[in-house]
């Protein structure tokens, strides 16, 4: 296509880009032909786009079904072409400027229903049961440390709306138990306090008998270890957590993250207001919290469904 074919080129060796990105362009600015000009590779009349034409192809996308991601990748990728086609002087202006952006759809966060965290509290003492019966775990002893801490870690992450990362760093001097709270460094370092409910407690309790065996209780020492005596990774939980799941019978890309979703939503569906909400989560923006209003909503609409009896 001319003028296409030396942007491609330009692409990759200028601006380092991988095969798989110039293909995708490839693939765009070709269908951009064929839908507007309904002719093939051949076209290299780009004097002929204008800002009629770009709206056009914005429409033809949208009656074919294409997510609004893909047409922001899709127009994204003639406006950067037709940056290339200005800059070598082959047309005056770039049409696709002219367009008004694309609001991608958030895609609404997956959460856990009550009683699916319950079964994934469940599954956790069962894993170690059985991993201990089929010599799966190192020792007694690291089984018990596996299995209190990880409880704990689940509860204290669901309790306070933690990031995995947050959890992580926790050191003893971090927490307070009496006053049932706990002090976590977020994103940006900024610091906030975090709920640790009842069963978080007595969870952390729990672990706390067996951790002695292997750290000491400095405040500054980390509250979750491995069996080394050393802080333990969010990767490393994220492991685990995918055993337990499956052990649960639940999908296994309910990651760390998901408890923090479901910490929000489950929050908001007994009436927390959302400030609130903002202010455990660490969020900046009110704006970014909202996501979950809409997932308090569609639930409320899927059980509107399945019980009203004029629903459908």
């Amino acid at each position: 296509m001319g003028f296409s074919d030396d942007y491609l080129r330009q692409l990759q060796s200028g601006r380092d880009a991988s095969s798989n990105t110039v293909a995708a362009y490839r693939r765009d600015i070709a269908e951009f032909v064929r839908r507007i000009f309904d002719c093939e590779d051949s076209f290299n009349d780009w004097q002929k786009v204008d800002v009629d034409a770009a709206r056009r192809f914005v429409m033809a996308l949208h009656e074919a079904g294409d997510s609004k991601r893909s047409m922001q990748r899709k127009i994204s990728a003639m406006r950067s072409f037709f940056r290339y086609l200005v800059q070598q002087g082959v047309v005056a202006a770039n049409p696709f400027l002219k367009l008004s952006p694309i609001k991608a759809d958030k895609p609404l966060p997956m959460v856990m229903n009550i009683p699916e965290i319950e079964r994934l509290l469940q599954a956790i003492p069962a894993y170690w049961s059985e991993a201990l019966a089929q010599k799966l775990a190192k020792t007694p002893e690291s089984a018990e440390l596996g299995r209190w801490r990880d409880a704990a870690m689940t509860e204290v992450i669901y309790s306070g709306g933690m990031r995995i990362s947050e959890a992580t760093t926790l050191n003893l001097g971090d927490l307070d138990l009496a006053q049932g709270i706990a002090l976590v460094r977020g994103k940006g370092k900024k610091e906030r306090l975090c709920a640790i409910g009842n069963p978080a407690q007595q969870a952390l309790l729990q672990y706390f008998k067996v951790r002695k065996l292997y750290a000491g209780r400095g405040k500054d020492d980390p509250v979750f270890i491995n069996h080394f005596g050393e802080r333990i990774t969010p990767r490393s939980y994220q492991r685990n957590l995918k055993n337990y799941l499956t052990r649960a019978g639940l999908p296994v890309d309910l990651t760390p993250h998901k408890l923090r979703h479901s910490f929000a939503t489950h929050l908001l569906d007994a009436g927390a207001d959302l400030r609130s909400v903002q202010e455990m989560l660490g969020h900046e923006s009110l704006s970014t919290t909202q996501i979950y209003t809409h997932v308090s909503a569609e639930r409320m609409k899927n059980v509107y469904k399945k019980a009203h009896p004029r629903a459908k």
